[in-house]
């Protein structure tokens, strides 16, 4: 199974603010439900809540340190809450996931960036107030394998590229 990081980033590694994405970028959220549309998603409780329910055609896996959290709208085989990464990892392999995405937020992209293969990266040509942040990484350990680059537009506020890299063996 591969694992694979999906996010937006801007200028300073910015990927959040208050809550939410600090940029709205339809291309990018078009590439996002292509991209993960069939596969399991797997993030932390609080990207959870800001996306404020369960994504359709995919399968959501909630990491929280919090063992009685568990939203209404959360059940098998569409949503699930576990106790931490490697159980969200476990679970999609056993039900035969062939490409997890990890979907935020900071600190699940921090825990996860060593055992990723792949990332799927929005870099966003913009620096905007940020409270959560895209952790360090060494470009050095990755092979960029797509770019295509976009301009502002009435759909999209900032211009932005979308790479995806692999990470070197």
């Amino acid at each position: 199974m591969l694992i694979s990081i999906i996010a937006a980033v801007d200028e300073h590694g910015g990927i959040g603010w208050q809550g939410s994405l600090p940029w709205r970028l339809s291309a990018d959220l078009k590439r996002f439900k292509s991209l993960t549309m069939g596969h399991h998603i797997l993030m932390g409780r609080k990207t959870y809540e800001s996306i404020g329910r369960v994504l359709p055609g995919r399968t959501t896996v909630i990491i929280t340190r919090s063992p009685a959290y568990r939203p209404a709208e959360c059940s098998p085989p569409h949503c699930y809450v576990v106790g931490s990464i490697e159980a969200a990892l476990e679970l999609a392999r056993a039900n035969g996931e062939t490409e997890a995405f990890i979907i935020g937020g900071g600190e699940i992209f921090a825990k996860v960036l060593p055992l990723a293969d792949r990332l799927y990266l929005t870099s966003v040509h913009v620096t905007r107030p940020a409270d959560v942040f895209f952790p360090e990484w060494d470009e050095e350990n990755w092979r960029e394998v797509e770019r295509v680059m976009q301009t502002a537009d009435e759909q999209n506020e900032y211009p932005f590229t979308f790479r995806l890299l692999e990470r070197v063996r």
